[in-house]
């Protein structure tokens, strides 16, 4: 079952000394989070509103509605914002949210069950998909169209092959 709030960016260091951080966005068009609206916190308990951004070397500058100063900008380091899920664009029929797949059943490629995905990680190296199974450690994989060859919500899987190490196979 999708998530209702999607994290779409996390704020980064202040930059400069009027309010202005750094703005790591998770959306295909960076500049996308200026058209969601108000932006919160994962509990809700705190809203923003990007007033002004423009592009730097891998990231957004941004500046936010009543973030006045770089210690209040300080502050909101590693904050994590999120939307709700409607307000972002519908995807196509080949396409999907990272968070379509939380929840999912995780089956290898002969339809065995492997386990449910918990989570999909981005630690800088590429997307990471994480299984866990009904008993033991969780399993954390590259996602790639060689891990994940086939994802199919309709039918509520991932179709994993598992690198013959993880298996067991020993050729």
């Amino acid at each position: 079952m999708p998530l209702s709030q999607i994290c779409v960016a996390r704020i980064g260091a202040a930059h400069g000394v009027r309010g202005a951080v750094k703005l790591w966005t998770f959306t295909e068009d960076p500049l996308a989070v200026t058209r969601y609206g108000q932006l919160m916190t994962k509990d809700g308990a705190r809203q923003f509103e990007v007033t002004h951004v423009r592009e730097a070397k891998g990231h957004l500058v941004a500046t936010l509605k009543g973030i006045a100063t770089r210690e209040e900008a300080e502050r909101l380091n590693g904050v994590e914002l999120y939307v709700a899920r409607e307000k972002l664009p519908a995807t196509s029929e080949d396409e999907y949210y990272h968070t379509d797949l939380i929840g999912l059943a995780a089956v290898n490629a002969a339809g065995e069950p492997l386990g449910r995905v918990i989570a999909i990680h981005n630690f800088g190296a590429g997307d990471i998909i994480e299984i866990a199974p009904p008993n033991g450690a969780t399993m954390l994989l590259p996602f790639s169209n060689a891990v994940v060859p086939t994802v199919d919500l309709e039918g509520g899987r991932v179709v994993i092959e598992l690198p013959d190490e993880i298996e067991g196979d020993e050729s």
